[in-house]
Order: C-alpha cells, then structure tokens, then sequence
C-alpha cells in the first residue's frame, strides 16, 4: 500500500466544494476510478499477448498485472517518457552530425 498527500490552495479548496460533497471523497472516487480503468487495459494487453504467444495466463488480478510488467507488455509512464527522451536525444544527435 502507499498513501499520497496533495496540497490544495484555500482557492482550489473552494473550487472543489462547488462540484464535491466530500472533497476527500471525491479526490478518492476519482482516483480509484482511473486506476480501474488502467487496471482494466493491462489485463486486456495482457490477455491477448498471453493468447497470441501461447503463455498460460496468470490467476487473479495482481497476479496478471505483475505478468503484465514482467513480460514487457506494459511499461509505467515513467518509463516510456525515458524512452522517448532518448530516442529524442537520438534524433537530435543524428541532426547535429548532418551540419558537423
């Protein structure tokens, strides 16, 4: 388990409340839902490479999006934006070099 703190402003609280009954609850429902979401496409991806490479399919939800990461079927954001970076970086050393 692991607990995230956010800071709101006095305005941001404010804003909140006009939309939320519970600011705590809402922030929660929100989060929770996205992470159903998330959770749902990496069981997915992972159902299908599973079936397509004839990889026998982890038993339970963690357990799947565990396999998930371990086979490389998905990577956190963190990752991918490393990724992207240095393929970025690559490309602009391979421009530097055309006017070297």
């Amino acid at each position: 388990m692991k607990d995230y703190i956010i800071t709101l402003t006095d305005t941001e609280v404010k804003s909140l409340e006009y939309v939320a009954y519970d600011n705590q609850e809402w922030i929660e429902n929100a989060v929770k839902n996205r992470v159903r979401i998330a959770k749902n496409e990496i069981i997915s991806l992972n159902t299908s490479y599973c079936n397509n490479n004839n990889i026998a399919i982890a038993i339970g939800y963690d357990a799947q999006i565990e396999q998930a990461y371990s086979l490389g079927v998905v990577k956190t954001a963190k990752e991918i934006a490393k990724e992207i970076t240095k393929e970025k970086q690559k490309d602009l050393s391979k421009i530097d070099n055309l006017f070297k």
